[in-house]
């Protein structure tokens, strides 16, 4: 069976969560004994982070924009390399696939909430491609896969004639996220700051990342601690942040937050490492891979009691109000005042984390494949 791959972003410097998802599944089906052919379709970048290999050609599709390189050249690409099966791995695929398709859909957020006033305009370009795209295309496919049983429900009461074809396969964390020794980890973490400890929050523009929610919060833990910690924040610009501050009325914060920009992913385990708390009190979630990220890394999470999270941070996680700036402060605060709480939620995470592995996705990803390819025999 030759299949084809979509995975456009890979090689992109910037990496976020659905292109990690599809790079990790691709190493392992790169280092598998199936009897598969793999042909990943990516867009030019400079992080070349995956080489063809016997049985997993990698091509490069040059195109001026996303729509373009989707619509256009992927289709060809499909046809000029033989490839029998498609699997798009990040929400939308060509309306006009000449080969049977898979679609893994993480999420469909943007189906059903509003256009963010805060999103860039890059996401806004996203957001208003998937609108157009996923309803189009979802009658097309053989089968779609999408990351929690929370978003499978949203999706299957948006579109309930899919049902029969939609399936959970959970994401996974990397190898890389583990709890590292003091050295290691102060060896990256002094970059960017000096202080030993520190509260760590990973967002991005996108208003569901409630970084508002963040800035509330930790404004309310300073007037609550005796002995606060400053908060990294990383994946934002301190302009944008800074006009939140003033938005808010809580500027006296500023002095204590640390930005760390865009965060290689070789630097992020050790940050992860180094933190107190690891804070994600997100306001919607196809998944939540952080949540795992800094669990793996030993670092108490704290985490919504909404969306998806709940469902990979378990009922044992510190689950809270996302809108409860109070409540966040409070559950900070009292990490801060009792080690049995502090240390438990470690041991918790890292029982936690168990469940959900990349090797895990990858097996059920080719039992998919496995699954549709008698249905390609003539």
């Amino acid at each position: 069976m030759r299949i084809g791959i979509e995975a456009q972003r890979i090689f992109r410097s910037d990496k976020h969560g659905m292109d990690f998802v599809v790079l990790e599944v691709l190493k392992r089906l790169q280092a598998g004994e199936d009897s598969n052919e793999y042909v990943v379709f990516v867009a030019p970048g400079d992080d070349v982070c995956l080489k063809s290999s016997t049985r997993m050609q990698i091509v490069e599709l040059h195109c001026p924009t996303y729509p373009l390189w989707e619509q256009w050249a992927l289709p060809r690409a499909v046809c000029k390399y033989g490839v029998q099966l498609l699997h798009c791995t990040s929400n939308t695929a060509p309306l006009h696939c000449p080969v049977p398709l898979i679609l893994t859909l993480h999420d469909i957020i943007y189906l059903t909430t509003p256009k963010g006033k805060r999103m860039s305009v890059y996401q806004q370009l996203g957001w208003y491609y998937r609108r157009w795209n996923v309803p189009r295309i979802l009658d097309n496919c053989r089968h779609i896969i999408t990351v929690s049983e929370t978003e499978r429900c949203n999706i299957q009461q948006r579109f309930p004639k899919i049902a029969s074809r939609l399936s959970v396969v959970h994401n996974g964390y990397s190898a890389c996220y583990r709890p590292l020794p003091i050295e290691k980890t102060r060896a990256v973490t002094t970059k960017y700051l000096p202080d030993e400890h520190y509260l760590f929050f990973l967002g991005n523009s996108d208003p569901r990342k409630n970084t508002v929610g963040v800035l509330r919060a930790y404004n309310e833990y300073l007037n609550l601690s005796s002995h606060p910690l400053r908060l990294v924040i990383a994946g934002l610009k301190k302009e944008y942040v800074e006009a939140i501050l003033t938005y808010l009325g809580i500027e006296i914060c500023a002095p204590n937050l640390v930005y760390t920009g865009y965060v290689p992913g070789e630097d992020l385990p050790a940050l992860y490492n180094g933190a107190f708390a690891f804070l994600y009190p997100s306001l919607l979630e196809g998944f939540g891979i952080p949540v795992l990220e800094a669990m793996a890394c030993g670092v108490p999470v704290i985490t919504s009691n909404c969306s998806s999270l709940p469902e990979v941070a378990g009922q044992g996680g510190l689950l809270v109000n996302p809108r409860d700036s109070q409540k966040i402060a409070a559950t900070i605060v009292q990490l801060e005042n009792d080690d049995n709480l502090r240390r438990n939620q470690i041991e918790y995470g890292l029982k936690r984390v168990q469940k959900f592995s990349w090797q895990q996705a990858t097996e059920a990803y080719k039992k998919i494949y496995d699954t549709e390819t008698p249905r390609l025999l003539p």
